[in-house]
């Protein structure tokens, strides 16, 4: 019984790791950032998250950077005519005080461009994103199944 205590405090430990997969800088809080696995070949890949504004007042997430990329773009992606049509967002997106920025499939996202290896299921994809206020901050996106975030991106049917 004496060693109870002890072990939970060890479990506990243990599984906070697993469940730290939400990042803060100042008032701005990233949750749950991950991105798709891709193919052998493919060169491009998206990143997303929610970004939460604690603060009183507004930041803009104005670019961001990962070395396991040529290039990292801010994106949207918008349905014009039936055609879904992806754009860089310039100046970058705002995150209001008090709110969220939700980057997902089928919305605004983050582009790896010019992958320099596959994105492998499971594994993790260092990405620093820039906040005119808060400044950067290095998040780890889990690398997902293709599937993941389907249920997401569908919701023009």
């Amino acid at each position: 019984m004496r060693f109870l205590p002890a072990t939970l405090a060890i479990l506990t430990c243990l599984a906070v790791p697993a469940l730290a997969n939400d990042y803060r800088k100042g008032p701005v809080t990233i949750e749950r950032p991950w991105t798709r696995q891709t193919a052998p070949g493919q060169s491009v890949g998206g990143g997303f998250m929610t970004i939460v504004n604690g603060g009183k007042t507004g930041d803009q997430l104005v670019s961001a950077t990962s070395p396991a990329a040529q290039k990292v773009e801010i994106h949207s992606m918008t349905m014009n005519d039936g055609i879904m049509r992806m754009r860089p967002v310039p100046g970058g997106l705002a995150v209001p005080a008090g709110g969220r920025l939700e980057l997902k499939p089928g919305g605004f996202h983050i582009m790896l461009i010019g992958l320099k290896t596959p994105l492998a299921m499971g594994k993790f994809v260092p990405l620093t994103l820039r906040f005119a206020k808060a400044g950067a901050v290095t998040v780890q996106m889990k690398v997902e199944s293709v599937t993941h975030g389907m249920e997401a991106s569908h919701d023009g049917h």
